[in-house]
């Protein structure tokens, strides 16, 4: 521990030479010597008596608290006087108060040199990295200056290097990063690959996750080499156009201080353990480098780093979304993370099945866990949903017991291809190639390796849900049915019995086509056993005794892991929210209805997630969406299925080779060496992603029977949350989770509308505030939305809208539409859900009939002017009145209505007279009514002399009385008679009836 110092003021004076020597200094080892190590003053919350930096610019509305873009670090001329370093300070190191978290930098660059400055959240201290430009191909020097400077040290520094290369151009501001994701090599030199944008996506106890909006390839060479320059390279150049395929700005995700790699469960259970063995968990973070997508690229950054996360960052590769419940001014987060492994990653086609790679690595500088066995699956994704209620902020619980807080809960998921040894040749054109097992293994070794893989991550037992179809025309899934079976029959016989492999197969596609089926309540049945099997966890300590611990996982799978296994993934994902709720005290049950705020809100999180999970897999989005099995919307859902079937196809045909090339590139699993074929040369990647049988035969093989490894089975505690004890027990909470200033940001000015937990989705948006001015709308996002309960008094508020006349010139109807905006023209409505389009939905002051021809559409009428002439209403003709928009169609058809003249009619038609008396002579009866005389006056007595029938008539009314044996046979011989006049024109393309043309 560094003595602490009495103030920020001290003047730090050193001589330019010095300066370089701060930077230039990490061979030699200064701080090694014999001589007395310099310290700078400690850093303290304290306001510091030298000028402050500059204040921010106000943001904008919509924006983030910091904007997407870095800004860089702001230099300023210093003056002669203070290059003269006090030589009664001393350095402060990194390690000695912690790592120094960076989260913005700055790169300068020389005509030799690259200087890489990182500061942290605060401005407050600042690190600096120096790069070689002029190294030899292949080789990567990085000088890493541990010393921990202030901003005005750091200013010095900076004002130093540009003196001092003033003959060759001096320090230019090259750009400014996020963060750094590593570094990568080709055929020549080294790139560094930058994170030059972000948007915050989520918060998890008081830390952000962003997602990675831009990044920048800059080259570590100098601007006149000519050795590495891309005209004189086109390999170069076409290994940098294959990684652009890549967009590294679509679903990747990091954090500066939350391990996203792991699950809240490991996360917690990690740090409760390092505490319990009195040493800091912050500074001895392990990732899981199953889901570190750059991991190629941080290899050699191991090599030259005493910490690698000092100055990289891991990022992981899926879906991160959040959204934000309101329960009656309660708040709770749901967030969902999906990590996708980096291992036998790839497009669909191209990657089923489990692989045989053999890790062997167990050197490097970078604390990783790596799995000691193998067979990884395709489509591999982890799913996790975590819900809590935002109380407090951290992971802690009052007093404070360190990671306690029991306001916390997650549930994890995972899909993977089937572990079997099986492929797809997507060769030729049709979109459902055969498939092909292409090793029978008596033993199922790679099925042995994945599952022993699962205990070791999750636990047991593992619940399997197969939903690969059962009985085909043409044996396609059921074939790996058959052999997935027989694998788990084969694997449970060595087992403990309480923990054998839960097993349950379901043809789900079978069920969905079938009328006599109900697919959710299925699947609701099943993940009640599931959720009754694995557990969830829930955080907390002795105190509240409410703590629990997830032992064992779902894995679901269909023959994609897409469709089906995400539909499965939801309701299982919905039941376990429903018991996470409970467990926080929010919900007395256990269950959340259907068309409900909550479920809603989850289910296009969850739609979200499948659409993401299916574009990085299978090119397209998801096929089948839960409309689809719930058989709701399915005019618009079956069409929309079909649109993304052949995006589907022609992505698989066409583009899967591309990606798949950027993947084995990005993923290191593809190295350029001299001698071999280039990438693009490769007939097939399998061997990029399978092990030579000369490599492993000789090794000795894993048993046949004790294929598990029996410590991953032990069942998994939680360690009891302790205060710290020994040197640690002074220890400042920032010490351990340091979530304060990255959170609360003290001394930075922002307003609600730039804060990110102010702008994340929530229930509340989709509530119609309009109509909860009377009291009667139940704002309980458990509350199912029938659509007609959102009864108000806007029906009498007078508002613009369309007014359609009777062209008869009957009472105007007006129906209320989405007033227009300033320039005058509609505003177009987003997009919603039906249940909140039920809210939403036009209110009508009176219903017109759908059988009377519409009127003229006059726009921006107003509740005066009914008053107006009804000249001025003149109706359009015929043709523009039967034209009536599908709207109003609609509306019309689901509230029909009776005109004035219409009611007057059948008031006319009820009260008619029913005691006429029975015609019986040509005398009129005495008191006739008005309509009676008026239709016997009607004919003339000239117009009875006039009837008489013709011998044509006679005939006609013969033919028309001859009855055949077979009436309902229609013969030749009666096919020009008259009366299959009708049946004559049905017969050459024409209607039966007369029909009026509908727009729509």
């Amino acid at each position: 521990m560094s003595p602490s110092h009495s103030s920020l003021d001290t003047q730090l004076v050193f001589t330019p030479g010095e300066a370089f020597k701060a930077v230039d200094s990490q061979e030699s080892g200064h701080e090694r010597s014999g001589a007395q190590v310099v310290q700078f003053p400690h850093l303290t919350n304290n306001t510091p008596a030298s000028p402050g930096p500059s204040p921010k610019r106000t943001l904008l509305d919509g924006e983030d608290e910091e904007p997407a873009i870095p800004t860089s670090f702001e230099r300023s001329a210093s003056p002669t006087s203070a290059l003269h370093r006090n030589r009664g300070a001393q350095y402060e190191k990194v390690g000695e108060e912690g790592i120094c978290k960076m989260h913005k930098f700055s790169l300068y660059e020389t005509a030799s040199r690259y200087y890489l400055v990182g500061g942290d959240i605060m401005d407050r201290k600042y690190r600096i990295l120096k790069i070689d430009r002029t190294a030899e191909s292949g080789d990567l020097s990085i000088a890493e200056d541990d010393i921990v400077y202030t901003k005005k040290e750091m200013n010095q520094l900076l004002n130093a290097v540009d003196d001092g290369n003033k003959s060759t151009g001096g320090l230019k501001l090259k750009c400014s990063t996020w963060g750094l994701l590593g570094f990568i090599r080709f055929t020549g030199a080294y790139y560094m690959l930058l994170i030059t944008k972000r948007s915050q996506v989520a918060m998890i106890g008081g830390h952000y996750i962003y997602q990675i909006d831009g990044t920048e390839l800059v080259s570590l060479t100098t601007p006149t080499s000519t050795r590495f320059k891309m005209d004189r390279n086109p390999e170069e150049a076409r290994f940098v156009s294959i990684l652009k395929n890549l967009d590294l700005s679509r679903s990747f995700y990091f954090s500066y201080s939350y391990d996203i790699t792991h699950t809240l469960q490991h996360n917690v259970s990690r740090e409760r353990e390092a505490l319990r063995q009195r040493s800091s968990g912050s500074t001895q973070k392990q990732h899981n480098e199953m889901f570190i997508w750059n991991h190629y690229l941080l290899e050699p950054a191991a090599e030259v780093f005493k910490n690698t996360y000092d100055w990289c960052l891991p990022i992981v590769h899926g879906f991160i979304d959040q959204a934000t419940l309101s329960i009656y001014g309660r708040t709770v987060y749901i967030t969902i993370i999906a990590r996708r492994s980096r291992f036998f990653a790839g497009a669909r086609f191209l990657k089923r099945g489990a692989n045989d790679l053999v890790c062997d690595y167990t050197g490097g500088k970078l604390a990783w866990n790596l799995p000691r066995s193998q067979g990884y699956v395709a489509n591999d994704v982890e799913t996790e949903q975590i819900v809590s209620e935002m109380l407090t902020t951290s992971f802690h619980a009052p007093g404070p017991r360190l990671y306690a807080n029991p306001n916390y809960t997650s549930y994890v998921q995972h899909r993977g291809s089937i572990p079997l040894y099986w492929t797809q040749d997507s060769a030729g054109v049709t979109p459902k190639p055969d498939i092909e097992l292409n090793l029978v293994d008596p033993f199922y070794g790679a099925a042995a390796l994945h599952f022993d893989n699962l205990f070791e991550r999750y636990g047991a037992p593992v619940y399997v849900l197969n939903l690969v179809k059962a009985r085909e025309r043409t044996p396609r899934e059921s074939i790996l049915l058959k052999e997935y079976t027989n694998a788990i029959d084969y694997l449970n016989q060595f087992l403990p019995e309480a923990s054998k492999i839960v097993y349950r197969a379901w043809d789900m596609s079978r069920a969905s086509k079938s009328r006599d089926q109900d697919v959710i309540g299925t699947l609701e049945s099943l993940a009640e056993e599931v959720l009754t099997t694995t557990s969830f966890f829930h955080n907390g300590d002795d105190l509240n005794g409410n703590m629990k611990m997830q032992n064992g996982i779902a894995r679901t799978n269909c023959i994609d892991c897409l469709d089906r296994t995400n539909a499965a993934q939801f309701v299982i994902g919905k039941l376990a929210l429903g018991h996470q709720l409970h467990a926080l005290g929010i919900i007395s049950e256990t269950f959340i209805e259907y068309d409900t705020d909550a479920v809603n809100l989850f289910t296009h999180m969850y739609h979200d997630h499948g659409d993401t999970i299916a574009i990085q897999y299978g090119g397209s989005h998801l096929v089948n969406t839960m409309e689809t099995y719930r058989k709701i919307n399915q005019w618009t859902s079956h069409s929309r299925d079909m649109v993304e079937s052949f995006k589907r196809y022609y992505n698989n045909s066409f583009l899967d080779g591309q990606r798949q090339e950027a993947y084995n590139l990005f993923l290191g699993n593809y190295i350029f060496a001299q001698g071999q074929p280039m990438l693009w040369d490769l007939s097939t990647d399998y061997y990029l992603h399978h092990a030579d049988p000369r490599a492993w035969s000789a090794k000795q093989r894993r048993s046949y029977i004790q294929w598990f490894t029996p410590e991953f089975l032990v069942r998994r505690e939680m360690p009891n949350a302790v205060q710290p004890q020994g040197f640690l027990s002074d220890k400042p909470l920032g010490f351990f989770d340091d979530y304060w200033l990255e959170y609360y940001r003290p001394l930075a000015v922002s307003s609600f509308l730039k804060i990110f937990s102010f702008r994340m989705n929530s229930t509340l948006r989709y509530v119609p505030f309009k109509s909860t001015q009377g009291g009667k709308y139940d704002l309980s996002p458990f509350r199912v939305r029938t659509g007609n309960e959102h009864e108000t008094s806007e029906k009498s508020r007078p508002r613009k809208g369309v007014t359609i006349l009777d062209p008869q010139g009957e009472k105007q109807t007006t129906i209320i539409r989405t007033a227009p905006n300033s320039d005058g023209a509609m505003s177009k409505s987003k997009a919603l859900p039906d249940w909140l389009q039920s809210q939403l939905n036009e209110v009508t002051t009176a219903k017109q009939s759908i059988l009377k021809d519409s009127g003229l559409e006059v726009r921006g009428i107003s509740k005066d002017s009914a008053s107006m002439p009804e000249r001025t209403k003149s109706p359009k003709d015929k043709s523009a009145i039967a034209q009536w928009t599908l709207n109003q169609f609609v509306v019309n058809s689901l509230n029909p209505s009776v005109t004035e003249s219409e009611a007057d009619e059948y008031g006319r038609y009820i009260n008619h007279p029913l005691n006429l008396p029975l015609v019986v002579s040509t005398g009129t009866p005495p008191s006739p009514s008005l309509e009676f005389l008026g239709y016997i006056n009607s004919v003339s007595p000239e117009a009875i002399s006039n009837l008489h029938s013709t011998e044509e008539d006679i005939a006609d009314y013969a033919e028309f009385l001859e009855v055949g044996d077979d009436p309902l046979t229609v013969t030749d011989a009666d096919t020009p008679k008259k009366r299959y006049k009708a049946y004559r024109q049905w017969l050459k393309g024409k209607s039966l009836f007369k029909q009026q043309r509908v727009d729509v």
